[in-house]
């Protein structure tokens, strides 16, 4: 299940997003109001996205956020895993974190394995394959 704080990174990245790409750096406390976060949480994901190279910060008066890259070249996997890590369900599929199940007696024969293994396939698929901009535009369309 996808955390709060999830979540929170997604909205705050979408909310970037549609921000053209010549506007000032955004500053924290409007991306908190507009993506419904809260303050306190909104600074460390905002730190993790920038330490991932997702978000450039700017310090001051005039100071803020802004996406690093364009709002296509930005995936909800991508933020998914920064903010929660691997997308497989057990570890024994992780492509990035992998651990042997304790409890399973043959990864080879292990129906749940093969079960898990097509579920993070999907859902890596979809979330690699949708965009920022992707779900902003389908975000407005829907409007």
């Amino acid at each position: 299940m996808l955390t709060q704080r999830s979540r929170y990174a997604l909205r705050s990245m979408l909310f970037l997003a549609t921000a053209p790409a010549t506007t000032p750096p955004i500053p924290m406390t409007k991306i908190a109001a507009e993506a419904n976060v809260p303050r306190k949480f909104l600074e460390l994901i905002l730190a993790d996205l920038r330490d991932a190279g997702l978000l450039h910060s700017t310090r001051g008066k005039m100071g803020g956020y802004r996406l690093s890259r364009p709002a296509h070249l930005i995936s909800l996997g991508e933020i998914i895993r920064i903010i929660e890590g691997p997308l497989a369900l057990v570890p024994c599929v992780s492509r990035t974190a992998y651990r042997p199940c304790n409890d399973c007696k043959s990864e080879a024969d292990c129906a749940i394995r093969h079960a898990m293994m097509r579920v993070r396939d999907e859902t890596a698929r979809i979330l690699d394959g949708t965009s920022l901009a992707d779900a902003v535009a389908e975000d407005l369309a829907a409007a």
